[in-house]
């Protein structure tokens, strides 16, 4: 156990905290080092990837042997990189923790040298050598080439006399949002309702509705256009209302936008130019549904918080409040990115039932461009989006089990 590890100042946090101080310090090593020499910058270096250490240590059957941690970039990996392309500096970076930050860019200064002298050693006495600095663009690569992605769900339904794979068209992404950006959007999800409640919002940006039965307490922001989703007092289908305005798309939704695109979650035929906030409180739901052709396919949801269910299949059955049966069901982890499209968004119905505790969930939709509302302006800094290119970044075709 490293001495950084048996500081009784990291006992009084718990895991999830020291993870995301982990990563959020991680990404902020080239500012923080700028001007520290080699072994210094090492020091630091081990110190902050020390937190995440530190948070498995504090269990009883912690074997750092076997520990894999989130943020640690392998040998392997920087050798895979050190040895193809050369280290260069960018002028640029982007802040991977800092999602709030406006999307800034900062001039990457070179690291100068100080007067210490002092030389890096392990815990056994070995001298340790300096590692590698990473690119920004090579940090961004390795986290892309890890993130996993499922393409081959299946469920067979009989349709129109027909056995369909009625799944066909889902994706199951994980690893698009660190922790420490989800903790991130999460709180600005929070500020958003907030600022709903207080009525700082255009009027039909955020709903409330009154929990008047199991199920029916989830709240709701728009922003880019107003859906309705039943035949409304004034007659209106349910469908994009041409004549509301809502709030356009916060930044941080349009930075995560980018995120989907730039890690081909989402195709850049299909930028999202709408999204819909769901916060779920214990027992809410989302009945049975096929989203509507006002907005094109694919789309995605991204969860957080909580895991929860969301059930497939042609005739799903309404048991009880917030209760339903369906063919098949996909389990959403926390920070997961479902896409949805073929069979899966057009023959299949889908559902969330009731939540066992609270969750937020964000769904990018792309709007039929004849469908969009009066006077709506397209969003020009999410116009060329273009995702990584493969041979830059390597395979990413990763799977995982359901």
């Amino acid at each position: 156990m490293t001495a950084f590890r048996r500081d009784p100042f990291l006992r009084s946090y718990n895991d999830d905290e020291l993870r995301t101080a982990a990563e959020f310090l991680s990404d902020w090593l080239p500012f923080l080092s700028r001007n520290l020499c080699d072994c210094c910058t090492q020091n630091l270096a081990d110190r902050i990837q020390s937190l995440d250490a530190g948070s498995i240590e504090k269990r009883s059957d912690y074997d750092d042997s076997t520990v894999v941690h989130e943020c640690e970039i392998r040998n392997d990996e920087v050798e895979a990189f050190t040895s193809s392309t050369p280290l260069a500096t960018p002028e640029v970076k982007m802040s991977w923790a800092d999602m709030a930050l406006d999307d800034d860019t900062v001039e990457e200064q070179d690291m100068g040298s100080s007067n210490c002298k002092g030389t890096s050693r392990g815990t056994d006495g070995i001298k340790i050598k300096p590692k590698t600095a990473l690119s920004w663009d090579q940090r961004e690569s390795i986290r892309f080439n890890r993130v996993t992605r499922k393409r081959d769900f299946i469920a067979l339904e009989r349709v129109n006399g027909k056995l369909v794979n009625i799944l066909d068209g889902l994706e199951l992404h994980r690893g698009i949002f660190s922790s420490a950006e989800q903790t991130r959007i999460v709180n600005f999800v929070e500020k958003l309702q907030e600022m709903g409640k207080k009525q700082q919002m255009r009027e039909r940006t955020f709903s409330a509705p009154r929990k008047w039965m199991k199920g029916k307490g989830r709240v709701t922001l728009q922003f880019g256009c107003c859906y309705n989703y039943a035949v409304d007092k004034n007659g209106n289908p349910p469908g994009i209302l041409k004549d509301e305005i809502v709030d356009p798309l916060p930044h941080l939704c349009k930075f995560m936008i980018r995120r989907l695109i730039r890690w081909h979650v989402l195709p850049p035929s299909c930028v999202p130019d709408s999204c819909i906030v769901n916060i779920y409180e214990e027992g809410d739901c989302i009945p049975p549904h096929i989203d509507n052709h006002d907005f094109v396919r694919p789309f995605c949801t991204v969860s957080f918080l909580s895991d929860c269910n969301i059930l497939f299949g042609t005739n799903l059955k309404i048991l009880a409040p917030g209760e339903f049966s369906g063919t098949f069901a996909i389990p959403l982890p926390v920070g997961s990115v479902l896409v949805l499209q073929g069979n899966g968004a057009d023959v299949a119905r889908h559902c969330v039932p009731a939540v066992p505790s609270k969750r937020i969930s964000i769904t990018f939709r792309r709007m039929d461009e004849s469908k969009r509302p009066h006077g709506y302006v397209e969003e020009t800094d999410l116009q060329g989006l273009e995702p990584l290119k493969q041979e830059a970044s390597g395979s990413m075709a990763g799977s995982f089990s359901r």
